[in-house]
């Protein structure tokens, strides 16, 4: 027999508590209970740091690595008895790698706020500390689940910005105004390309089946986007002397206090494409930009680009960002060639430039 809260009171008799009341209760509980889980985790974090650190001070600091190698695993064998598996050799391991690779401790006190310890366990895998800066904070500020920082590190969403494009040191730089101001700029959230393998599209097919299968998938399509992202409207009109235009999707971002034009087309990107996104942006500004709010900047998703036409063209920074997609995912090995390309193209062309 399946009995439901309060069953027992409401066949005994008794009085039966009111509804909202009840509800109300239960909301407070489960509340506590997802705070207390928070505060526990944010503690072990703490705790597993503070392992990792004084391992590492009085052990591996001073001992050959085979020797030191041989106390952790010993260490890790008598804790694991003592207080269970997540102090065992293994985990200790991990939590020497995370005090190695996040030694300021007021950095992981500011993350462990939203960053559990599986958080780190995926971040303290990743040997550039470029990208682990880069996931570490962009999950504080979006506020990722551990699967979804997985999938993000898995689709290799840091080589898929335009800030992976930069040299190092500005990277760092926009990764330190992150951390210290919650600054968000649009290197950091435009990608290229986006990945949109979930909309289920054939090998042949219209800007109008592109535009229905986003619509239909918005939910998955925002994920790709980025956190901060809201739709606004579709087929967005706009009305200039005696001709009306249409914007295929008009997001807005949360954090960038922007307006984001989106126009989609199935083909390669053609010249003209950046006197229509100007046309957008300049009616967007005009009529549509609220006070204090940024000017709106636009995004033209194409099937592919040249790389002289966003030079040629001004297109390689400012208000109109020019993305491919692909509407398939590919191994990973061809992901990992293909960005580190693009990666090593883009850096080579600003050092030209600065030369």
């Amino acid at each position: 027999m399946t009995r439901t809260p309060g069953s027992d009171l409401e066949q005994s008799g008794a009085v039966t508590p009111p509804r909202p009341l009840l509800g109300d209760l239960r909301e407070l509980i489960l509340q506590a209970r997802i705070s207390v889980a928070r505060a526990v985790d944010s503690g072990l974090v703490t705790l597993y740091w503070h392992i990792g650190r004084r391992i590492r001070e009085d052990i591996l600091g001073q001992q050959r690595a085979e020797y030191g190698q041989e106390i952790v695993s010993a260490l890790g064998r008598q804790l694991g008895l003592e207080f269970g598996r997540g102090f065992g050799p293994r985990n200790l391991f991990r939590m020497i790698r995370f005090a190695e690779v996040f030694p300021d401790a007021e950095i992981v006190s500011a993350l462990r706020t939203q960053l559990g310890w599986t958080h780190f366990r995926a971040i303290i895998a990743l040997d550039d500390p470029v990208k682990r800066d880069f996931y570490a904070e962009m999950c504080r500020v979006e506020r990722w689940s551990t699967r979804a920082l997985e999938k993000k590190i898995q689709s290799m969403l840091f080589e898929r910005t335009v800030l992976s494009r930069k040299p190092a040191a500005l990277i760092e730089q926009e990764i330190k105004a992150l951390r210290e101001e919650d600054r968000l700029t649009p290197d950091l959230v435009f990608r290229d390309p986006y990945i949109l393998d979930f909309l289920g599209l054939k090998d042949t097919y219209a800007e109008k089946d592109l535009e229905v299968a986003i619509l239909r998938e918005i939910e998955a399509f925002i994920l790709e986007l980025g956190v901060g992202f809201c739709f606004v409207a579709r087929q967005q009109r706009m009305q200039i002397d005696a001709r009306d235009y249409y914007l295929d999707l008009l997001f807005y971002h949360r954090k960038l206090r922007r307006l984001i034009a989106m126009d989609l087309k199935i083909g390669e990107f053609e010249a003209a494409d950046k006197g229509q996104m100007e046309l957008y942006l300049g009616w967007l500004k005009r009529h549509a930009v609220e006070p204090g709010e940024a000017e709106p900047l636009g995004i033209i998703l194409c099937a592919g680009k040249s790389q002289e036409h966003m030079e040629l063209m001004g297109l390689t920074g400012g208000d109109i960002h020019v993305a491919s997609y692909w509407t398939q995912d590919l191994p990973r090995a061809e992901l990992e060639r293909r960005f580190h390309d693009a990666i090593r193209l883009a850096r080579a062309r600003l050092e030209q430039s600065e030369d």
